[in-house]
């Protein structure tokens, strides 16, 4: 939820182990691998994670390195972390700033890699950064590799399953389809739009019956809401502690905690009240050209078994079983 960055065009390569191709040789062992994934079929693959304070991490292998990525549909990039992985060479904006969504975060280099393969799935171009990413290790006690976002995801439909602790990742077409039908077992029961902002899902919802503009960011522990927000609104937020919260850039800030009622996305599509912080977002139009009231991050996907379409600018969600007594 933190860690966004300005385009910096790269290439790299991940790939998921026992993905051999005939232009690679059997020996030639690819720089990046999702450790644990499992292949469905040729453009398939789930890839279990575990969740760590409310943030969805998979076991990756990376530069001889094994260890923790974040999945975060709010970073634009695939995010590096300073402490483990050092910038190949200079650039020119090496070093400079870039705009985040809480803050800015600085002293951001380049890594360069070659390009990043799923399996025989291939994309090109990506985006990455480097970052001292030293305190979240701190905060959250584990070894972090890095952040894998939106440039890694967005070629792909994307399924984040709470229920199962895992990613099913399918590669699509141009327009977005699928390009195996057999990837689900479960039925997709609704749906919705959304708009992409850059690199920003951004959907419609209701506090109760005002409209309000949300992003969604599988890397935001706990929703966001504008404290500018009209006092109808901010009615259905019930605050109960302060927490300190940690940017990307590692500063501190103190934010209100506590629970959203009454959220929705249409009559049929609604939720139960959800662990959120009220902060102040005014920065978002000025990153992202876009203002938004709010964002939903762990909260949303523990409630919704969702599916993240981004060429069909669609949300799909699928039920949690019932669980019989």
């Amino acid at each position: 939820m933190y860690h966004q960055s300005i385009k910096i065009i790269i290439s790299l390569l991940i790939t998921v182990n026992l993905f051999a191709t005939e232009n690679v040789p059997p020996e030639a062992k690819p720089p990046i691998i999702f450790s644990k994934a499992e292949i469905i079929n040729a453009s398939t693959t789930r890839i279990p994670f575990k969740v760590i304070d409310q943030l969805i991490i998979v076991e990756v292998e990376l530069l001889d390195q094994e260890g923790n990525f974040i999945i975060d549909t709010g970073s634009e990039t695939l995010i590096l972390n300073s402490v483990h992985f050092k910038p190949t060479r200079k650039h020119r904006d090496d070093g400079k700033s870039k705009s985040g969504v809480h803050n800015t975060i600085e002293n951001v280099k380049e890594k360069h890699l070659d390009e990043l393969s799923i399996k025989d799935l291939s994309l090109e171009q990506l985006n990455a950064d480097v970052i001292d990413l030293s305190h979240i290790e701190k905060t959250k006690k584990i070894e972090l590799l890095g952040i894998i976002g939106y440039s890694v995801l967005k070629d792909f439909e994307v399924f984040i399953d709470l229920h199962l602790n895992q990613i099913t990742l399918t590669k699509t077409d141009k327009q977005g389809n699928r390009l195996s039908d057999k990837v689900y077992a479960e039925t997709i029961n609704d749906s919705i739009d959304f708009k992409l902002k850059q690199h920003t899902i951004v959907i419609d919802a209701y506090v109760a019956d005002k409209k309000v503009k949300f992003g969604l960011d599988t890397a935001a522990e706990y929703n966001q809401l504008n404290k500018n927000l009209d006092s109808e609104i901010l009615d259905y937020f019930y605050p109960s502690k302060e927490l300190k919260l940690t940017g990307a850039s590692g500063k501190k800030a103190k934010v209100l905690a506590g629970k959203l009622y009454r959220v929705k996305l249409n009559d049929s599509i609604y939720f139960g009240p959800m662990k959120t912080v009220l902060t102040d977002l005014k920065h978002m139009k000025s990153a992202f050209g876009v203002q938004l009231d709010g964002v939903l991050g762990f909260e949303f996907f523990a409630q919704k078994r969702t599916i993240i379409n981004y060429k069909k600018r669609k949300l799909y969600f699928i039920k949690y079983p019932v669980i019989k007594p």
